[in-house]
């Protein structure tokens, strides 16, 4: 069984629709609402729409989740030309059931994730249980972010329903 944690975002273009795509494509088990957040990294640029999805796929492993991101984000047609810079899609795998990785190319956990409230608000919504593998709770790492960080993370109306 390989069930992941994934972090979407997007900045450009039709950005709920990006995340739809993932949505569509992936079928998750579970799937958070979409919040919007300012910009990291590079703060010169639109602002993103995020969310985290649960997915489970007993023929996938590590490495294919990686790759499924990977092939969506070509198909939404992003284009890696700065990092943290704007794109239209940009699918993280967070967490994989059981995996750690030190692979240059696929860090697992995602090295991130204990500081992104763009990424552990969504989580937490789906997952109030949930725990970043050698970090702890999801909730305890975001309540021990600074609240300027906790308050740029706000939800929309959006949603985005897994097929059933």
């Amino acid at each position: 069984m390989s069930r992941a944690v994934l972090s979407l975002g997007s900045n450009l273009g039709d950005r709920l629709g990006f995340l739809a795509s993932v949505v569509t494509a992936l079928r998750p088990v579970a799937v958070s609402s979409v919040y919007e957040t300012k910009p990291w990294g590079v703060e010169d640029q639109p602002d993103f729409l995020n969310a985290v999805c649960v997915v489970d796929d007993p023929a996938r492993d590590h490495w294919a989740w990686l790759r499924a991101g990977q092939e969506l984000e070509r198909a939404a047609g992003r284009v890696r030309e700065q990092r943290w810079g704007p794109r239209t899609l940009d699918v993280d795998v967070v967490t994989v059931d059981g995996v750690r990785s030190t692979d240059p190319e696929l860090l697992l956990p995602h090295p991130g994730t204990p500081t992104r409230a763009s990424v552990l608000i969504p989580w937490l919504e789906i997952e109030p249980d949930a725990v970043l593998p050698g970090h702890g709770p999801i909730a305890a790492l975001l309540e021990a972010l600074p609240e300027d960080e906790r308050a740029g993370v706000v939800k929309t109306v959006a949603t985005l329903e897994s097929p059933k």
